[in-house]
């Protein structure tokens, strides 16, 4: 039996982010050589790699990079087994990192950002899979947004003190206005709005909602002459429930979030709501 400590094994967890008897047994395998040991773990976690595929990552965080003249931001959610090591310092250092790269380089999408070099000669896919090998865990990199142009803001929203942010709002109006945006982008984390207008929901969305609304009504036993109101009443709560300008603001539900944005005179261009595992 190798010589180690329980200080022995506590730091080379905090150096990997392994499991406890994953560490003991790098250092019974080292011989209580603590910097031999993260080697080991090391190599045995890229060859664990493959076998975490199939593995499910529900947990991990979203992080967040706004740019100093608030003309840019990046929103970015990396995924982990486990909330042992969404919490832990070395797992959110990596999606700092991600979002850093996403923010200096631009790619036009996932593949790109996954096949970019985040440093020389190593792509941001051998960067995540690095991750995986040294965390212990399958981590997923597969949603970020990015916003230039106008004036952007996040919000971030932590659902548990010791865990990082698991809901984040990135926002961009056409000029800028911090009180608004941050109002607004925390409405969205509250409410979930799938679509800024009615504009953005597909035509085919709104006539299957059209007739869901008549079948229910014409199930529940409805006046034919009546149904054309029924349907424009329901196929409305749609739009409000879903629609972030018809929806009823949050911290004044007798007015709309589109009268906000009128009585502020901004515009909102977009948003994005990343949750993790949603």
């Amino acid at each position: 039996m190798a010589n180690f400590t329980a200080a022995d094994v506590k730091k080379l967890r905090e150096l990997t982010g392994a499991g406890m008897m994953d560490c003991k047994k790098a250092l019974d395998e080292a011989e209580g050589n603590v910097d031999k040991a993260v080697e080991i773990l090391r190599v045995k976690g890229q060859k664990g790699v493959a076998k975490r595929e199939s593995r499910t990552a529900e947990n991990g965080a979203v992080v967040s990079l706004i740019a100093d003249d608030k003309k840019s931001g990046v929103l970015l959610e990396l995924k982990c087994e486990t909330d042992f090591v969404a919490k832990g310092d070395k797992f959110v250092a990596v999606a700092d990192a991600l979002a850093a790269h996403v923010a200096k380089t631009s790619p036009a999408d996932l593949e790109a950002l996954l096949a970019s070099e985040i440093e020389a000669g190593k792509t941001v896919q051998a960067y995540v899979d690095e991750a995986n090998a040294t965390l212990g865990e399958k981590i997923v990199l597969d949603r970020f947004a990015q916003f230039a142009g106008g004036f952007v803001a996040a919000y971030m929203h932590r659902t548990s003190p010791d865990l990082p942010p698991q809901v984040g709002v990135l926002v961009e109006l056409d000029q800028e206005n911090a009180e608004v945006a941050k109002d607004i982008a925390q409405h969205i984390a509250a409410f979930g709005p799938k679509y800024l207008s009615r504009d953005d929901i597909p035509a085919e969305t709104v006539e299957n909602e059209r007739r869901v609304a008549e079948a229910t009504a014409r199930e529940e036993g409805k006046p034919e002459g009546a149904l054309p109101k029924i349907v424009e009443g329901r196929v409305n709560g749609f739009f409000k429930e879903n629609v972030l300008v018809d929806q009823a603001f949050a911290k004044d539900n007798k007015k709309s979030v589109q009268k906000i944005l009128d009585e502020a005179g901004v515009t909102l261009k977009r948003f994005a709501r990343i949750r993790v595992g949603a």
